[in-house]
């Protein structure tokens, strides 16, 4: 039996998050620059995109750039505009046939403009797809997205729209990035560093963390069935007990 088939299809993650890590020490180990770590990544998001369709994942989220991502080097920076412009472009073949459906989140205004077209084209031209979500994390981090729904709603209640005894966790939630999507719950970060990095932190209160020493080129279809597949062998409890998520039967 290989590791597709050991997945039970009645609990599958409904939505499942990435923190794609390890590109540039993937290409460094091997004496290339940073970006070659990059170009060599898009295989893995295609595996993995493509992977997640046809188990009936609905929703994946791939952190793609983030806020902090600015402070890198120049060059870098513009290398990974360039290469989004061009993976968007040529990868809307792979998103057509899968009828995976493009979305993004962050501050998308304020990414390169070329890189913002070419973005808003994929998302309009895969509109009509709905076998799967694909959000691309753009410009994005958790704290920015918090603080802008904060400022969202403290501008809402200062123009008199909204009464402040109203806020509570559930309208909180509308005034986020992800007000559409559900919450995932399962996040898998690549290249052996446990931590979030500022990602989906609201979004992730209970999410199943599964962090994966594969540097994210080398991430393929086998390494998300093994994520899959760890998550499905856990307890989700939600701060109850066992005995509350299976009750023992009387004989």
């Amino acid at each position: 039996m290989d590791l597709k088939e050991k997945i039970d299809p009645d609990k599958l993650p409904s939505h499942i998050a990435i923190i794609m890590d390890g590109n540039g020490r993937w290409a460094t180990s091997r004496g290339e620059m940073r970006v070659f770590g990059h170009q060599n990544g898009v295989e893995s998001v295609r595996q993995t995109s493509t992977a997640a369709a046809e188990l009936g994942v609905k929703h994946l989220t791939l952190y793609a750039f983030s806020t902090e991502n600015w402070k890198r080097p120049k060059c870098e920076v513009d290398a990974l505009m360039n290469l989004l412009v061009l993976t968007l472009n040529s990868e809307l073949g792979t998103l057509m046939e899968n009828n995976i459906r493009l979305k993004a989140i962050g501050d998308l205004a304020h990414l390169q403009k070329n890189c913002y077209a070419q973005l808003i084209e994929t998302i309009d031209k895969t509109k009509d797809n709905n076998r799967m979500d694909l959000i691309l994390a753009l410009n994005y981090s958790g704290r920015w997205e918090i603080a802008e729904a904060a400022r969202r709603i403290a501008a809402e209640t200062a123009a008199g729209r909204l009464d402040p005894e109203k806020v509570d966790s559930e309208l909180f939630e509308k005034y986020l990035e992800t007000k559409d999507i559900p919450d995932p719950e399962l996040l898998i970060r690549t290249s052996g560093e446990n931590r979030i990095s500022n990602f989906l932190l609201w979004q992730i209160a209970y999410a199943e963390l599964y962090f994966s020493p594969k540097l994210w080129p080398d991430f393929r279809k086998n390494d998300l069935y093994e994520a899959i597949i760890d998550y499905q062998n856990r307890e989700r409890r939600f701060g109850m007990i066992s005995e509350q998520i299976k009750p023992v039967t009387d004989k």
